[in-house]
């Protein structure tokens, strides 16, 4: 189980930290938050949708149909699409808000197993002066700037939902099994859309709303990487990493339904 704690010279001065060498971490990954920074490149790697908890949407992206795994690590840990999203590239990293207040905090997950004894090969904490060391900085302004993007893509999420053009996502998924109709996710209603009124539609726009409703409607289109990566490791001997192409999002050609085909 992750343990996070805020990054501090009390508890880390003397630790070291070093960076993933796979995505094995995210391995049970089925969904990971996106934001709308990354969007645009999100959504032409992958299916992104909206998770609903507790009466609140999340925009997410989509890593598997199935519960508790992601088809996009695959041998060696390596990721095969084209973006990987910015919630993973900061492991094993995150930032969290200070409650009611825009003070960020760097925390870092002690059981990642990337956070090792001074006396290891690593990166440092914090330098000789006791300063956020030059490695750890830039990772601290990556994430503040996920975070600042995450709250204004929540405020977009929440203006979508007002407008009632979120709604339940109904995706097939065919199998040897029968076919099982995959739950809980969200998406755009395009004919909803569409058809709001002048004064809802501004709104929307005001929120820079529209963008993800576009993005996420977009997305749909890449569920046919799903089968695809089935077919891949349904081989009896899936290639070695090193044999594997750049990105399979450009080598898998990918249908436009909501029925996800796996053999």
């Amino acid at each position: 189980m992750p343990k996070f704690e805020a990054v501090s010279r009390e508890r880390h001065a003397q630790k070291k930290w070093r960076r993933y060498e796979s995505y094995a971490f995210a391995a049970a990954d089925a969904l990971t938050p996106v934001v709308g920074a990354e969007l645009a490149r999100a959504a032409l790697s992958m299916p992104c949708a909206f998770l609903e908890q507790s009466g609140r949407y999340t925009l997410v992206a989509v890593l598997s149909p199935i519960p508790g795994r992601n088809m996009f690590v695959g041998p060696g840990g390596r990721w095969l699409g084209s973006y990987v999203p910015c919630w993973l590239r900061g492991y094993p990293f995150r930032v969290v808000t200070e409650p009611g207040t825009d003070k960020f905090f760097l925390c870092v997950d002690e059981e990642s197993g990337l956070v090792v004894e001074g006396e290891v090969a690593g990166e440092n904490f914090f330098d000789a002066e006791g300063n956020p060391s030059p490695a750890l900085k830039p990772t601290f302004e990556f994430l503040s700037a996920v975070e600042r993007s995450r709250r204004l893509t929540d405020l977009a999420v929440a203006v979508l939902a007002e407008a009632g053009v979120i709604r339940p996502w109904q995706i097939k998924l065919k199998s040897g099994q029968g076919e099982q109709a995959v739950s809980g996710l969200h998406r755009i209603d395009g004919d909803a859309l569409n058809a709001l009124p002048d004064g809802a539609f501004l709104k929307l726009r005001k929120a820079s709303a529209l963008f993800l409703a576009d993005a996420q409607i977009l997305s749909a289109g890449q569920l046919g990487i799903f089968e695809q990566l089935a077919k891949f490791y349904s081989q009896p001997a899936p290639p070695p990493a090193a044999a594997l192409p750049e990105s399979l999002d450009s080598f898998f050609q990918m249908s436009g339904d909501d029925t996800i085909r796996f053999a």
